[in-house]
Protein backbone atom coordinates (compact mmCIF):
# COMPACT_ATOMS: atom_id res chain seq x y z
CA UNK A 1 0.00 0.00 0.00
CA UNK A 2 1.33 3.54 -0.62
CA UNK A 3 2.42 5.91 1.82
CA UNK A 4 -1.36 7.95 1.59
CA UNK A 5 -2.79 5.36 1.67
CA UNK A 6 -1.40 4.36 5.19
CA UNK A 7 -1.62 7.51 6.36
CA UNK A 8 -5.56 7.42 5.43
CA UNK A 9 -6.23 4.24 7.34
CA UNK A 10 -4.42 5.96 10.14
CA UNK A 11 -6.64 8.83 10.51
CA UNK A 12 -9.87 6.51 10.22
CA UNK A 13 -8.85 4.38 12.92
CA UNK A 14 -7.87 7.87 15.28
CA UNK A 15 -10.94 9.79 14.46
CA UNK A 16 -13.48 6.23 14.97
CA UNK A 17 -11.17 6.59 18.71
CA UNK A 18 -12.09 10.09 18.81
CA UNK A 19 -15.53 9.72 18.07
CA UNK A 20 -15.81 6.82 21.07
CA UNK A 21 -13.97 9.40 23.15
CA UNK A 22 -16.35 12.05 22.59
CA UNK A 23 -18.80 13.50 25.33
CA UNK A 24 -21.87 11.79 23.97
CA UNK A 25 -20.58 8.58 22.79
CA UNK A 26 -18.72 8.17 25.43
CA UNK A 27 -21.85 8.52 28.11
CA UNK A 28 -24.24 6.08 26.03
CA UNK A 29 -21.33 3.73 26.11
CA UNK A 30 -20.89 3.79 30.22
CA UNK A 31 -24.74 3.50 30.20
CA UNK A 32 -25.16 0.64 27.83
CA UNK A 33 -22.35 -1.77 29.22
CA UNK A 34 -23.36 -0.66 33.06
CA UNK A 35 -27.14 -1.62 32.36
CA UNK A 36 -25.88 -4.69 30.72
CA UNK A 37 -23.74 -5.37 33.26
CA UNK A 38 -26.40 -4.75 36.26
CA UNK A 39 -28.62 -7.76 34.36
CA UNK A 40 -25.61 -10.03 34.36
CA UNK A 41 -23.75 -11.73 37.41
CA UNK A 42 -20.78 -13.18 36.01
CA UNK A 43 -18.10 -11.06 34.44
CA UNK A 44 -17.20 -13.03 31.86
CA UNK A 45 -20.96 -12.79 30.61
CA UNK A 46 -20.76 -8.85 31.20
CA UNK A 47 -17.42 -8.87 28.97
CA UNK A 48 -19.29 -10.43 26.41
CA UNK A 49 -22.09 -8.34 26.61
CA UNK A 50 -20.32 -5.53 25.79
CA UNK A 51 -18.42 -6.76 23.11
CA UNK A 52 -21.33 -7.72 21.34
CA UNK A 53 -22.46 -4.27 22.06
CA UNK A 54 -19.64 -2.98 20.69
CA UNK A 55 -19.82 -5.20 17.21
CA UNK A 56 -23.37 -3.46 17.05
CA UNK A 57 -22.03 0.05 16.98
CA UNK A 58 -18.73 -1.24 14.94
CA UNK A 59 -21.80 -2.49 12.36
CA UNK A 60 -23.63 0.48 12.04
CA UNK A 61 -20.75 3.21 11.72
CA UNK A 62 -19.43 0.70 9.02
CA UNK A 63 -23.20 -0.14 7.11
CA UNK A 64 -24.01 3.50 7.15
CA UNK A 65 -20.44 4.66 5.53
CA UNK A 66 -20.20 1.68 2.74
CA UNK A 67 -24.04 3.03 1.78
CA UNK A 68 -23.20 6.75 1.65
CA UNK A 69 -19.63 5.91 0.29
CA UNK A 70 -21.00 3.15 -2.37
CA UNK A 71 -23.78 5.00 -3.54
CA UNK A 72 -22.15 8.43 -4.53
CA UNK A 73 -19.30 6.29 -5.93
CA UNK A 74 -21.68 4.49 -7.61
CA UNK A 75 -23.24 7.07 -9.44
CA UNK A 76 -20.68 8.02 -12.98
CA UNK A 77 -21.60 11.64 -13.19
CA UNK A 78 -20.88 12.06 -9.36
CA UNK A 79 -17.71 9.89 -9.07
CA UNK A 80 -15.93 12.11 -12.14
CA UNK A 81 -16.84 15.46 -10.21
CA UNK A 82 -15.32 14.15 -7.08
CA UNK A 83 -12.07 12.80 -9.08
CA UNK A 84 -11.60 15.90 -9.89
CA UNK A 85 -12.52 18.13 -7.57
CA UNK A 86 -12.39 16.60 -4.34
CA UNK A 87 -9.22 18.00 -3.14
CA UNK A 88 -10.92 21.14 -3.83
CA UNK A 89 -13.89 20.63 -1.27
CA UNK A 90 -11.55 18.42 1.35
CA UNK A 91 -9.88 21.87 2.23
CA UNK A 92 -13.69 24.44 3.30
CA UNK A 93 -14.63 20.63 4.51
CA UNK A 94 -11.92 20.35 7.20
CA UNK A 95 -11.46 23.89 8.07
CA UNK A 96 -15.47 23.58 8.94
CA UNK A 97 -14.79 20.07 10.77
CA UNK A 98 -11.78 21.99 12.87
CA UNK A 99 -14.18 24.63 13.72
CA UNK A 100 -16.77 22.31 15.15
CA UNK A 101 -13.87 20.11 16.99
CA UNK A 102 -12.61 23.52 18.61
CA UNK A 103 -16.40 24.74 19.51
CA UNK A 104 -15.94 27.69 17.44
CA UNK A 105 -19.15 27.08 15.41
CA UNK A 106 -21.89 24.92 17.49
CA UNK A 107 -25.29 23.36 16.58
CA UNK A 108 -27.76 21.66 18.53
CA UNK A 109 -29.21 18.37 17.30
CA UNK A 110 -31.95 16.35 18.42
CA UNK A 111 -31.06 13.98 21.51
CA UNK A 112 -32.21 10.11 22.07
CA UNK A 113 -32.90 8.13 24.81
CA UNK A 114 -34.23 4.74 25.64
CA UNK A 115 -37.37 3.87 26.21
CA UNK A 116 -38.10 1.80 28.97
CA UNK A 117 -40.31 -0.77 26.63
CA UNK A 118 -36.80 -1.04 25.05
CA UNK A 119 -34.63 -1.29 28.10
CA UNK A 120 -36.83 -3.99 29.36
CA UNK A 121 -36.89 -5.87 25.39
CA UNK A 122 -32.61 -5.67 26.08
CA UNK A 123 -32.58 -7.25 29.17
CA UNK A 124 -35.01 -9.71 28.07
CA UNK A 125 -32.79 -10.32 24.65
CA UNK A 126 -29.70 -10.88 26.51
CA UNK A 127 -26.39 -11.03 23.85
CA UNK A 128 -28.77 -9.80 21.18
CA UNK A 129 -30.26 -7.31 22.77
CA UNK A 130 -27.18 -5.82 23.81
CA UNK A 131 -25.98 -5.35 20.10
CA UNK A 132 -29.29 -4.24 19.05
CA UNK A 133 -28.45 -1.19 22.02
CA UNK A 134 -24.91 -0.78 19.71
CA UNK A 135 -26.75 -0.44 16.69
CA UNK A 136 -29.18 1.96 17.77
CA UNK A 137 -26.93 4.02 20.00
CA UNK A 138 -24.15 4.47 17.07
CA UNK A 139 -26.95 6.21 14.43
CA UNK A 140 -27.37 8.88 17.40
CA UNK A 141 -25.36 11.14 16.43
CA UNK A 142 -24.36 13.93 18.39
CA UNK A 143 -22.48 17.50 17.05
CA UNK A 144 -18.83 16.44 17.61
CA UNK A 145 -19.43 12.68 16.31
CA UNK A 146 -21.23 14.07 13.43
CA UNK A 147 -18.80 16.55 12.36
CA UNK A 148 -16.06 13.36 12.79
CA UNK A 149 -18.33 10.86 10.90
CA UNK A 150 -19.61 13.02 8.29
CA UNK A 151 -17.26 15.81 7.68
CA UNK A 152 -14.34 13.96 8.10
CA UNK A 153 -14.76 9.76 7.60
CA UNK A 154 -17.17 10.07 5.02
CA UNK A 155 -15.11 12.53 2.61
CA UNK A 156 -11.84 10.99 3.61
CA UNK A 157 -13.04 7.38 2.56
CA UNK A 158 -14.98 8.97 -0.74
CA UNK A 159 -11.37 10.37 -1.79
CA UNK A 160 -9.51 7.20 -1.09
CA UNK A 161 -12.64 5.28 -3.33
CA UNK A 162 -12.45 3.25 0.06
CA UNK A 163 -16.47 2.05 0.51
CA UNK A 164 -14.96 -0.46 2.90
CA UNK A 165 -11.91 -0.91 3.69
CA UNK A 166 -11.41 2.75 6.22
CA UNK A 167 -15.02 2.37 7.32
CA UNK A 168 -14.16 -0.53 8.76
CA UNK A 169 -10.91 0.92 10.58
CA UNK A 170 -13.29 3.56 11.71
CA UNK A 171 -15.62 0.75 13.38
CA UNK A 172 -12.42 -0.73 14.81
CA UNK A 173 -11.16 2.37 16.41
CA UNK A 174 -14.62 3.19 17.66
CA UNK A 175 -14.49 -0.12 19.69
CA UNK A 176 -11.40 0.16 21.90
CA UNK A 177 -12.72 2.47 24.21
CA UNK A 178 -16.08 0.27 24.87
CA UNK A 179 -14.22 -2.46 24.97
CA UNK A 180 -12.00 -1.10 28.36
CA UNK A 181 -15.19 -0.02 29.77
CA UNK A 182 -16.57 -3.74 29.19
CA UNK A 183 -13.38 -5.11 31.26
CA UNK A 184 -13.33 -2.23 33.81
CA UNK A 185 -17.02 -3.03 34.93
CA UNK A 186 -16.22 -6.46 34.42
CA UNK A 187 -13.72 -7.01 36.80
CA UNK A 188 -13.73 -3.67 39.27
CA UNK A 189 -16.88 -1.17 38.98
CA UNK A 190 -14.57 1.22 40.89
CA UNK A 191 -12.10 1.49 38.20
CA UNK A 192 -14.63 3.25 35.87
CA UNK A 193 -14.55 6.92 37.45
CA UNK A 194 -10.98 7.18 37.44
CA UNK A 195 -11.14 5.79 33.83
CA UNK A 196 -13.82 7.94 32.69
CA UNK A 197 -12.29 11.31 33.95
CA UNK A 198 -8.56 10.23 32.21
CA UNK A 199 -10.53 9.18 28.93
CA UNK A 200 -12.61 12.97 29.58
CA UNK A 201 -9.39 15.10 30.05
CA UNK A 202 -7.94 12.59 27.02
CA UNK A 203 -10.69 13.77 24.81
CA UNK A 204 -10.49 17.74 25.77
CA UNK A 205 -6.84 18.05 24.37
CA UNK A 206 -7.16 15.45 21.48
CA UNK A 207 -10.26 16.80 20.17
CA UNK A 208 -8.55 20.09 20.24
CA UNK A 209 -5.31 19.14 18.75
CA UNK A 210 -7.54 17.13 16.01
CA UNK A 211 -9.26 20.36 15.23
CA UNK A 212 -6.13 22.41 14.71
CA UNK A 213 -4.93 19.89 12.64
CA UNK A 214 -7.56 19.74 10.62
CA UNK A 215 -7.43 23.62 10.38
CA UNK A 216 -4.00 23.71 9.02
CA UNK A 217 -4.14 20.54 6.46
CA UNK A 218 -7.86 22.18 5.35
CA UNK A 219 -5.21 25.45 4.73
CA UNK A 220 -2.86 23.85 3.07
CA UNK A 221 -5.42 21.78 0.90
CA UNK A 222 -7.26 25.26 -0.18
CA UNK A 223 -3.96 27.05 -0.40
CA UNK A 224 -2.56 24.55 -2.90
CA UNK A 225 -5.61 23.14 -5.34
CA UNK A 226 -7.32 26.10 -5.24
CA UNK A 227 -5.33 29.16 -5.20
CA UNK A 228 -2.23 26.77 -6.97
CA UNK A 229 0.45 27.96 -4.85
CA UNK A 230 3.89 25.95 -4.50
CA UNK A 231 4.06 25.82 -0.64
CA UNK A 232 7.01 22.62 -0.80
Amino acid sequence: MTESLWIALGSSFWLGVLTSISPCPMATNIAAVTYIGKRVTRPSLVLTSGLVYTLGRMISYVVLAVVIVSSILAIPEVALFLQKYMNRILGPILILAGLFLLGVIRFKMPGFGVSDGLQKKVEKSGFLGAGLLGLIFALSFCPISAALYFGSLIPLAIDHQSAVLMPGVYGVGTALPAVVFSILIAFGARFVGAAFNCLRQFEFWARRVTGVIFLLVGVYYILIYIFGLKLL
